[in-house]
């Protein structure tokens, strides 16, 4: 068997590796690139795996995260105690395998809580502190809005004449994110191909919705398209109509993403705040913040440059 097929055996015995780690995930995320896995034995028996997604263009080689994809790295056997003794050999042991395959870059963000991190750090890989916000008890759904700031209380009441939906189309989503983006100057940053896969296997698996705010009339004035494993809820892909900013409809999709989260019985995450104004935002809705890390490494000085050259290009033709 391959170390991909392994691997989705292995994961079934892991419930509560995030939805971003499982195989499906990655044949989703990975469509039109090359993803693996690295496997860590203790004899025959699996107790540490690294999927990662490999990208090429010209005689460059490197890891990067797949879109949409807010943790990968590497996953212990959460049914085994690592020792420290132990926990050190399996990171020096994924350092060496990394350092085979004649990588030009590696990136990579871990899970939250991995105690991986500082060994890291230690084998000469950059280690950068990164945050999201959730909430962690949506049981009791009055409280959490008793926890929202005074200004997102009153985009709440703004909203009454709003309503949430649950039958736009993947494909519907993406124009309207689209346009929304556009009315702004900007672009979406996946393709519509990239969505439609995503979607089908979310829904091959029952860990989706696509939520809408809309008007009487049904016009989209907010949507969001929420994904979940067994322990919590993600926000992943929110995006708002700039026409209708002062209509309450971005409070109003939060708080049906946090109703999404109760009525599955699993947290809410943000999924990533890295960005001041959107932390901003979510801050209001009186989450608490949690502390995961990326993993970096050169192992060429000149991709750096490489890499500012293609962004500068990129940015020219936005």
């Amino acid at each position: 068997m391959s170390n991909k097929e392994l691997y989705s055996e292995w994961v079934k015995s892991q419930p509560n590796m995030p939805i971003f780690m499982q195989p499906w995930w990655m044949d989703a995320v990975c469509a039109g690139r090359e993803w693996d896995v690295i496997l860590i034995k203790d004899g025959e028996q699996i107790i540490a795996a690294m999927p990662y997604m490999e990208c090429r263009k010209w005689w460059m080689r490197w890891i990067d995260m797949p879109q949409e994809t807010q943790i990968s790295g590497l996953w212990l056997d959460e049914t085994k105690e690592f020792e420290a003794e132990q926990l050190t050999s399996v990171c020096n042991d994924i350092a060496a395998q990394l350092g085979e395959k004649k990588l030009h870059y590696y990136y990579q963000q871990f899970p939250i809580g991995s105690p991986c991190p500082e060994l890291f750090k230690s084998l000469g890989f950059k280690v950068k502190e990164r945050v999201t916000f959730r909430i962690d008890d949506v049981s009791d759904l009055d409280k959490v809005i008793d926890q929202f700031s005074k200004n997102k209380k009153r985009q709440l009441q703004k909203a009454l004449s709003l309503h949430a939906e649950k039958n736009i189309t993947a494909e519907e989503f993406y124009l309207f994110h689209a346009q929304c983006l556009h009315k702004q100057n900007k672009r979406v940053s996946y393709s519509r191909e990239f969505i439609l896969v995503l979607e089908q296997k979310l829904r091959k698996h029952h860990q989706s919705c696509i939520v809408t705010v809309c008007n009487a009339d049904h016009v989209p004035y907010a949507a969001a398209l929420l994904v979940w494993d067994k322990c919590r809820l993600y926000y992943l892909m929110p995006c708002y109509d700039p026409d209708y900013k002062e209509s309450g409809a971005g409070a109003l999709l939060v708080l049906e993403a946090i109703k999404q989260a109760r009525e599955l019985g699993v947290a809410f995450d943000f999924e990533g705040s890295m960005i001041s104004g959107v932390a901003k935002h979510y801050k209001q809705f009186g989450p608490t913040a949690a502390t995961y890390y990326s993993i970096e490494k050169y192992y060429k000085w000149w991709f750096r440059f490489a890499m500012f050259i293609s962004w500068l290009r990129n940015r020219k033709y936005r």
